[in-house]
């Protein structure tokens, strides 16, 4: 398969079957038919929508790249890690909850609803990763730079991301802005650790991470936030060009 109709197929697949969902709940909602996570429809359609860019990355990943579905397993619970690529996970995280930590709060009602979250966020979340991280981007950067590949894969995944909340029905009451400003830079921490590692549970685990922080640390500074994104996108970039001129070295 080549590579421009492996990344169109990707596209093509993983957009086309979460809008076709969503097409079935505007219908069903339409016939005054709850959907939503109180419901099996609801679930069924959360499911299906969710794991749009999980089943056709590991699909066209498989075909592209010429591997097999024991690999992506393999690679989706390849825990084992040197500990240098786990502190950059926690270093990223760090930058992005620093305004939380200094400025907001955190909200636990009982000190297992983190563990909740984050199992949560593997299933609803995480999984994206095989498509976004493990499959499309790193197959855009074939051809063209680290940041158009970065940028390119927001683009799709903030799309994707919206028809998703069509879905579980928090599409009217999100904050659209600050909700795509933090999508982005969640391009550049899970693209940058890809980058870094080449291991997938990496992205996977951060991916849940972020998500289940997000829930339990709210409020922040403006000023604080700011200079962390800043941060953030000044070393994703720092390590996507430090690999880029390691891999032009050693040709």
């Amino acid at each position: 398969m080549k590579r421009k109709q492996a990344l169109l197929l990707y596209l093509a697949g993983t957009l086309g079957q979460i809008l076709l969902v969503s097409l079935l709940v505007w219908l069903l909602r339409a016939g005054e038919v709850r959907v939503d996570y109180g419901t099996p429809i609801g679930l069924f359609t959360l499911m299906l929508g969710g794991l749009s860019s999980a089943i056709w990355g590991a699909i066209i990943s498989i075909r592209y790249y010429h591997s097999s579905f024991k690999q992506l397993v393999r690679d989706f619970f390849q825990v084992k890690q040197a500990p240098l690529n786990y502190l950059l996970v926690l270093i990223f995280i760090g930058l992005d909850f620093l305004p939380q930590v200094f400025s907001g709060e955190m909200i636990i009602p009982t000190w297992y609803l983190p563990i909740i979250l984050f199992v949560k966020a593997l299933v609803f979340g995480g999984i994206e990763e095989i498509g976004w991280r493990y499959f499309f981007q790193p197959t855009l950067e074939e051809k063209i730079p680290y940041l158009s590949a970065t940028l390119i894969t927001f683009l799709a995944w903030s799309s994707w991301h919206l028809l998703y909340f069509y879905i579980d029905g928090s599409l009217g009451v999100i904050q659209l802005l600050p909700f795509l400003v933090g999508l982005l830079i969640n391009c550049f921490i899970l693209s940058a650790l890809y980058h870094k590692t080449q291991n997938l549970w990496i992205c996977v685990m951060t991916h849940a991470c972020i998500n289940s922080l997000s829930q339990i640390l709210v409020n922040e500074d403006g000023w604080l936030s700011l200079v962390s994104k800043i941060l953030i996108i000044s070393l994703a970039i720092m390590i996507a060009r430090k690999k880029y001129v390691t891999v032009k070295e050693e040709k």
